[in-house]
């Protein structure tokens, strides 16, 4: 009779009655169920009903029908009180509005909820809850599994949460009620095997334990939390997500969490690669230089808590190598410069730390050294290794290098001195003729110093502008007529001397001052052959500027010449630019655009130290020049016999035919003048025939008529 009265509770607009057990009051039902055959008669009728029937207390089930207790998974015998939420999960009020408040009434208020039974398995379940005491809170709960036919708006969230790509779970307490298809296909774990079990244990690795409580104290105070971290898979791979962490409310209060897992994997690779690329050369693969002065400076930092674990770097630069490009091509050189960083790496201990610094100049850091002698070692093996021939591309190649070798010390106080001090030891290294090792010790030292205060005193002489522009004379060997002038640059030191600017070029060329001088140079220049070109209007001569490494391949070389030409008003036709032949060969694609400009612009061009790296005579073919000038080291072997004698003839014959003017430079005999006159060179320069002089004697050298060098006639 029972069961066939609940049956009827089948109809929606009778279900309250039916689930009122048939019509029986449920004030007739005594939550305390005293040991009478009343209450035993009326367990056995709650016990035979088709239905979950529960009894609560004061927020616990005081207790549970035979149905209810065999979906529990409960053991015969008598119920023990549980706490509401530990039998019904989330235990929303309201199918079709989950944040019903429950009232006081005691008609039956609709719900849903989650119920954990056998093995951990999670069953949704309906029903009725039914409040009879508000003070004591007295409720009876009916419920049954919850079938196919769910409400609308219930069935319309899981469709939203199941098509979100982000992984969804949701946690009441420890136990997962829900994950969407996503969380599936992300972490692997299908919806039953997540369920009821807890996230942590599933798929938080354990070294993120302490961020569970990290981001739970933030929903408490700020309402959510997000953080990038990582999870574990079902293979225990770990993945890269954007975890966002919302509490779980039920009429206004937390039950448990919200977690939405986004997978980032692809951009942390992506940021980890644009991370790599700015911190490692592309070519090698090698660290950059400013990966390698971040590790120098924490090596150097180490070094000043525990004294007796220094420091070291050596400063390597490949012997030769441009030619290797120039001969092979850059894809040899690459291939090089590979097979060159695979070796370093080879001879180094594995808590040493190498680096290219560019083109093929590259550093090595060595830790936990107690003395020059470790550095000697390494460098050593390096130094070996590289003797051995490398193939590129079907040729054996010899790539000797150059190294130098600084240990830290009191008066390195940033990583820039330390290197510059190996550097420099590299530099006296190549010095010496390359493929040796030479140490920074007292005497560099004192070489450096030397050097930073001819830098000081460049500087100064710039500052105050005490530097001064005189003029060597260009002559015809023939007849001794005056050509023109090669401007010298002189600086005037504090007692009054007189220094070649050649003695400070190689100080200028590092510290770039070079371009700033050469500026000046020029404008000095310009304005002197206005001065001239207005005193003597029929005077024909020329005047020639030496051009530095650094100003030839500086951007502002070609406006800064413009500007001055516009300015100064002189016709460009009475200037030439002097670039000697190593400057061109640095890089001859890049110097052929820069002459073509200067040519462009009406000023002509020579080749300064012609033959002084026997460069190819091609040049005087390919290049748009209009004058080679000798190197002097040619013109010293002018009055002998040999392979030289025979090139100066063969240049002095290639510059007839392709209209380009030889000049010899650093004429010092009678010897050398006439052998340069059988040879046929045309124009000669040297203090032989006149030294180089200041503006006024020059003056009246170029006024005094073109029979000038009595030591020509």
């Amino acid at each position: 009779m029972v069961r066939q009265a609940f049956k009827a509770g089948n109809d929606p607009e009778r279900e309250p009655a039916a689930l009122g057990l048939a019509g029986v009051p449920w004030e007739t039902i005594r939550l305390n169920l005293p040991a009478n055959s009343d209450s035993r008669e009326q367990r056995e009728i709650l016990d035979a009903l088709p239905v979950l029937v529960f009894l609560e207390r004061a927020g616990r089930i005081v207790y549970a029908n035979a149905e209810a207790r065999h979906m529990l998974g409960h053991s015969e015998g008598e119920w023990i009180p549980r706490p509401v939420e530990e039998v019904l999960w989330g235990l929303f009020p309201g199918t079709a509005e989950p944040q019903t408040t429950l009232t006081g009434t005691k008609r039956g208020s609709p719900f849903h909820a989650t119920m954990p039974g056998r093995a951990g398995r999670l069953h949704p379940v309906e029903g009725t809850y039914s409040l009879l005491n508000t003070e004591m809170r007295d409720a009876v709960i009916v419920a049954h599994l919850g079938g196919r036919e769910r409400a609308p708006k219930s069935r319309l969230m899981e469709d939203v949460l199941a098509s979100i790509p982000d992984a969804v779970a949701i946690e009441h307490g420890n136990h997962v009620l829900y994950t969407n298809p996503a969380f599936t296909r992300m972490f692997g774990f299908t919806a039953e095997e997540v369920s009821g079990g807890s996230l942590q244990a599933l798929i938080v690795p354990e070294t993120r334990y302490s961020e569970i409580a990290m981001l739970e104290k933030q929903v408490d105070e700020r309402g959510r939390a997000t953080v990038e971290t990582v999870r574990v898979n079902k293979s225990g791979e770990l993945v890269d997500v954007s975890l966002h962490t919302a509490p779980l409310l039920v009429n206004g209060a937390k039950v448990g969490y919200v977690y939405t897992f986004r997978d980032i994997g692809e951009r942390k690779e992506t940021e980890a690669k644009l991370q790599f690329d700015a911190m490692h050369d592309v070519l090698t693969g090698l660290p950059n230089r400013s990966l390698f002065m971040d590790r120098l400076s924490l090596a150097m930092s180490r070094r000043l808590r525990r004294a007796d674990q220094g420091c070291g770097v050596l400063f390597l630069d490949l012997d030769h190598f441009k030619e290797i490009n120039d001969t092979l091509g850059h894809a040899a050189g690459d291939v090089l410069l590979k097979a060159v960083s695979e070796r370093l790496t080879g001879a180094l201990r594995p808590q040493d730390s190498a680096a290219r610094l560019g083109g093929d100049e590259f550093a090595v850091l060595l830790e936990n050294i107690h003395a020059h002698g470790d550095l000697e070692i390494v460098a050593n093996r390096i130094l070996l290794e590289m003797t051995r021939p490398f193939e590129v591309f079907g040729h054996f190649l010899n790539a000797t290098t150059s190294i130098g070798v600084a240990m830290a010390g009191p008066g390195h106080t940033s990583p820039d001195l330390l290197i510059r001090d190996a550097d420099f030891a590299m530099y006296r290294a190549k010095q010496g003729g390359g493929g040796q090792i030479e140490f920074f010790d007292r005497h560099l030292e004192l070489c450096l110093s030397s050097q930073e205060e001819r830098e000081q005193e460049l500087r100064r002489a710039l500052d105050r502008r005490e530097f001064e522009v005189w003029y060597e004379p260009v002559f015809r060997l023939e007849n001794g007529a005056l050509e023109g002038f090669e401007a010298l640059f002189r600086v005037r030191g504090k007692d009054g001397s007189i220094e070649d600017f050649r003695e400070l070029l190689a100080v200028a060329e590092e510290t770039g001052l070079s371009i700033t001088l050469g500026r000046e140079m020029v404008e000095a220049v310009c304005q002197q052959l206005r001065i001239w070109m207005d005193m003597l209007p029929r005077g024909v001569f020329n005047l020639s500027i030496d051009v530095t490494g650094r100003q030839f391949y500086h951007p502002d070389l070609i406006p800064h010449l413009l500007r001055t030409l516009q300015e100064s008003g002189v016709n460009p036709a009475r200037l030439l630019f002097e670039v000697s032949e190593q400057t061109l060969n640095e890089d001859l694609d890049a110097a052929v655009v820069i002459l073509q400009r200067m040519v462009d612009l009406n000023v002509r061009v020579a080749v300064d130290n012609f033959g002084s790296s026997l460069a190819p005579f091609n040049h005087l073919v390919q290049l748009p020049i209009d004058v080679v000038k000798m190197d002097p080291k040619l013109t010293a072997v002018a009055g002998s016999a040999g392979r030289q004698l025979a090139l100066m003839q063969a240049l002095v014959n290639m510059g007839h035919t392709v209209g380009v003017k030889v000049v010899a430079r650093g004429i010092e005999t009678r010897e050398q003048l006439d052998a340069l006159r059988r040879l046929g060179c045309e124009f000669g320069q040297g203090p032989f025939l006149s030294p180089a002089m200041e503006t006024a004697q020059a003056l009246r050298l170029a006024g005094s008529g073109p029979m000038v060098a009595p030591s020509i006639l």
